[in-house]
C-alpha cells in the first residue's frame, strides 16, 4: 500500500526487454536507505518488487500484465521516474490509499499555467469516468492528486509548484501518456453496487422488537 506522495525522482539506468517483460535498473538515493530484496516500490504508480540492488541502484521486473496496462513499456534509459516505498504502518498518511495497481493509461490533452498552478486535462476511457468525481482523489503516475473537474471523457487536475518540481507530471506535455489508478473506495463501491441484486435501501434489518422478544432479551 502506498500514499501517492512521491519520495524522489529516480533515473532509469538500464532496461532489458524480453518479450512482454522488462527488467529495469533504476538509480536512486533516498529509496536506497533501507532497501531489501522483496520490497515493494511504486515506479510511476506501478507496484514492483525489488529483485536485486547495489550501491545507488535497484532492479525490478515488469511482468506481462503490468507491461500491457502501464506506460512502463515505453521507458528509455535516462528517463526520470516517480518512486515511493510502501507505507509504514506507524508512518504519517498524507495522500490517499494507493494500491499500486494501475487501472489504465490516460493521454494529456492540454496543460495551462494559471497564476501559481498548472491545470492539466487528461483523457481517460469513457467506461472509467464513473469512478471519478470533482474533489475526489486520483493517482497519476503514482502522484496523489485531487480532481478539479470532470467531463464525459476527461478529468482536470491542478498542480501546485511543489508537485511540478518533485514529480514527473510537471514535465509532461500534450500527447504524453500517464498511468492512472482510480480511488480504491470508488472502485469498491461500484463493484459492490454492480454485484448487488437488490437495492441496498430495500434491505430490512432482522433486528427488531419481535426478534428480541422471541429470543428472550425482554
Amino acid at each position: 500500500m502506498f500514499t501517492g506522495l512521491v519520495e524522489e525522482l529516480g533515473v532509469v539506468k538500464h532496461s532489458k526487454k524480453t518479450g512482454h517483460t522488462i527488467s529495469l535498473s533504476i538509480q536512486a538515493d533516498r529509496i536506497m536507505e533501507d532497501i531489501k530484496i522483496g520490497d515493494s516500490i511504486a515506479v510511476n504508480g506501478a507496484c514492483l518488487t525489488v529483485t536485486s540492488f547495489n550501491k545507488g541502484w535497484f532492479t525490478v521486473d515488469v511482468m506481462p500484465n503490468t507491461f500491457y496496462d502501464t506506460t512502463l513499456q515505453h521507458l528509455k534509459n535516462g528517463q526520470s521516474v516517480n518512486l515511493e516505498r510502501a507505507m509504514l504502518a506507524n508512518g504519517r498518511f498524507g495522500g490517499h490509499f494507493v494500491s499500486g495497481h494501475v487501472d489504465c493509461t490516460g493521454t494529456i490533452l492540454s496543460t495551462e499555467n494559471i497564476e501559481n498552478s498548472t491545470l492539466v486535462e487528461i483523457r481517460i476511457p469513457e467506461d472509467k469516468v464513473h469512478l471519478t468525481m470533482e474533489k475526489g482523489s486520483i493517482t497519476i503516475d503514482g502522484t496523489s492528486l485531487t480532481i478539479f473537474k470532470t467531463t464525459a471523457n476527461s478529468i482536470f487536475v491542478s498542480l501546485i509548484p511543489h508537485t511540478s518540481i518533485v514529480s514527473i507530471i510537471g514535465h509532461k506535455r500534450k500527447g504524453d501518456l500517464v498511468n492512472i489508478e482510480f480511488d480504491l473506495l470508488a472502485k469498491y463501491f461500484h463493484s459492490l453496487m454492480a454485484r448487488s441484486k437488490e437495492p441496498l435501501i430495500k434491505t430490512e434489518s432482522k433486528l427488531n422488537a419481535s426478534f428480541l422478544k422471541e429470543n428472550g432479551f425482554f
